[in-house]
């Protein structure tokens, strides 16, 4: 995700990478890749006084990418700060350009990475994010990166990897670039998330994203596949592969265009289509809305504590999931008070406005589907069908 909202790039992801997409856009990086590089570089130089002009560091996707870095600064002794300029490629991105600087120090009290926040950088202050309240919004797979590219720069100069460094990460102008997000609206205040789930950033415009769901579509259709997913993002289409025997060019990553996807598999006579997510875009599309990006509609906690009411929740509970700060947090509260039951009943509502989204198609697809929540558990599933979804029970 990147900063054009705090979860546009995560899961679920409104721009996760596609298979199939333009070929002339330049891929860039993200927030989470950029610290990484920056915490190296000042690693190398605190420990050994060299000022490199690049580092390498590891992306999550199995690839290493090298930073150029723009600027050291030796605050004193014990203290140095380096930053790289975030290069968004072409993928419009509220943070492309901005400087993302890291300041490192030793930590002798204890070992491990330290990470704390700076100028620019949001502070977590309502839960739903994933993140503790309280904590900087540095998402875990940066956090991740961060901590593996201290350690590779201290092992380099011959330190234990383990050996204690507090980073202080911030962003010149990060509250003024949190503006132009919806970062405010999560509870994230004072600046811009630190994100990323892949470290790269895939360039897509609307129409070229949409244009690469319905190909993809398409080249399944032609190869004779009969059952496609359909999932809302990178990590719900991992969660749901366990689940289901099918080939690898059956999962179509329909990321926001979840309505166009199922008009598209109509049209192409694929049999069935099964719907794989996480709760805030199944929220939406259990209204009815199947274009799911968060500037076209957000999460309607008004919907989500009606659904709630209708599950036997109290007043007291159903006005907490009003004020959720995010579909997560509804998810949170449900399971805190023993809600479980929404979560089916919003995949078979899922289901049911397909079927309306399709009537005028005359259209025979079955469609099921899957919420997972963000660790990867199915909270619940459903089906047009009356046996159910293929495989999903099928034990080996």
């Amino acid at each position: 995700m990147t900063n054009r909202n705090m979860y546009n790039k995560s899961e679920e992801s409104d721009y996760s990478k596609q298979t199939v997409g333009p070929r002339n856009l330049r891929t860039g990086y993200t927030t989470g890749s950029t610290a990484a590089a920056a915490s190296k570089a000042a690693v190398i130089r605190l420990l050994s006084g060299n000022e490199v002009p690049t580092v390498l560091i590891d992306l999550p996707i199995g690839e290493s990418a090298e930073f150029a870095i723009h600027k050291y600064e030796v605050i004193d002794s014990e203290h140095v700060l380096c930053s790289v300029i975030k290069d968004g490629g072409d993928d419009p991105d509220a943070t492309h350009g901005a400087e993302i600087c890291v300041k490192v120090s030793r930590d002798s009290s204890r070992g491990g990475v330290t990470i704390t926040r700076g100028e620019g950088v949001g502070l977590v202050t309502r839960p739903g994010t994933g993140i503790d309240v309280g904590e900087p919004a540095v998402t875990r797979v940066p956090r991740r990166m961060i901590v593996e590219a201290v350690q590779q720069a201290a092992e380099s100069q011959g330190l234990d990897p383990e050996s204690g460094f507090i980073v202080e990460i911030s962003v010149p102008g990060g509250e003024e670039i949190a503006l132009k997000t919806t970062n405010s609206r999560l509870g994230v205040l004072g600046g811009i998330s630190i994100l990323g789930s892949t470290g790269v950033v895939q360039p897509f415009s609307t129409a070229s994203w949409r244009a690469s769901v319905h190909l993809a579509i398409d080249v399944a259709a032609t190869n004779g596949l009969s059952h496609l997913v359909l999932s809302t993002g990178t990590r719900s289409e991992e969660f749901s592969k366990p689940l289901l025997n099918l080939p690898d060019m059956a999962y179509i990553e329909a990321g926001i265009f979840s309505g166009p996807a199922l008009k598209r598999c109509t049209m192409r006579n694929v049999k069935r289509a099964t719907h794989v997510g996480m709760v805030g875009k199944f929220s939406k599309m259990a209204m009815g809305y199947f274009v799911t990006h968060v500037a076209g509609n957000r999460v309607d906690t008004e919907f989500l504590a009606r659904l709630a009411s209708d599950c036997g929740a109290s007043s007291v509970v159903q006005q907490e999931i009003k004020e959720a700060s995010s579909a997560r947090h509804f998810q949170e509260i449900a399971q805190e008070n023993g809600l479980m039951n929404v979560f089916p009943v919003m995949c078979k509502m899922v289901c049911e406005e397909s079927q309306k989204l399709l009537a005028s198609e005359s259209s025979d697809l079955i469609v099921d589907a899957m919420c997972f929540d963000f660790e990867g558990t199915l909270l619940a599933s459903a089906s047009t069908s009356p046996i159910g979804i293929p495989h999903l029970n099928k034990k080996d």
